[in-house]
């Protein structure tokens, strides 16, 4: 990751020369639905330039156990690349995405109205840095363990 994460933050550089706004959302987005695609069309519409921090498929199983990631990331990754919103993904093994928020210091970071204020991984560096926080609210009812859920037990 760690040359993915430096020709990521020389376009960084570059997108900031010229003036554009870099949003910065993260999340393991396994079994992409409509709750994700709203909060991707949402955090795009807070700048220029969308990058989304993937959970490498490690660290989605620490986070959510056996059996998860149900999606490979590099196919998780690609669907996320489809999307209109999605300009870049950027995959990370860490089970936060500070090292690449602190790497990339986007203009605006963006999270799910479900994360408090103070509890967003990464908000004190971006606000330190002159950038913003952007908490959205969610669709109700959307949501992927839930789905893992209805699929288990139907």
């Amino acid at each position: 990751m760690a040359s993915a994460l430096e020709d990521l933050r020389r376009e960084r550089r570059d997108w900031r020369a010229a003036g554009r706004r870099v949003v910065f959302t993260n999340g393991c987005f396994d079994l992409l639905h409509p709750g994700h695609v709203a909060l991707l069309e949402a955090a795009r519409r807070h700048g220029d330039v969308l990058i989304v921090g993937l959970n490498s498929d490690a660290s989605v199983q620490r986070l959510k156990g056996a059996g998860r990631p149900i999606v490979p990331g590099t196919e998780r990754a690609e669907t996320l690349l489809a999307l209109e919103p999605v300009d870049r993904v950027i995959l990370y093994d860490e089970d936060t995405p500070l090292e690449v928020i602190t790497t990339l210091l986007p203009d605006v970071l963006v999270k799910g109205a479900d994360w408090g204020p103070g509890t967003i991984v990464g908000s004190e560096v971006v606000e330190a840095a002159g950038g913003r926080v952007e908490r959205i609210e969610l669709v109700p009812g959307r949501s992927t363990s839930a789905l893992v859920e209805r699929i288990q037990h139907p």
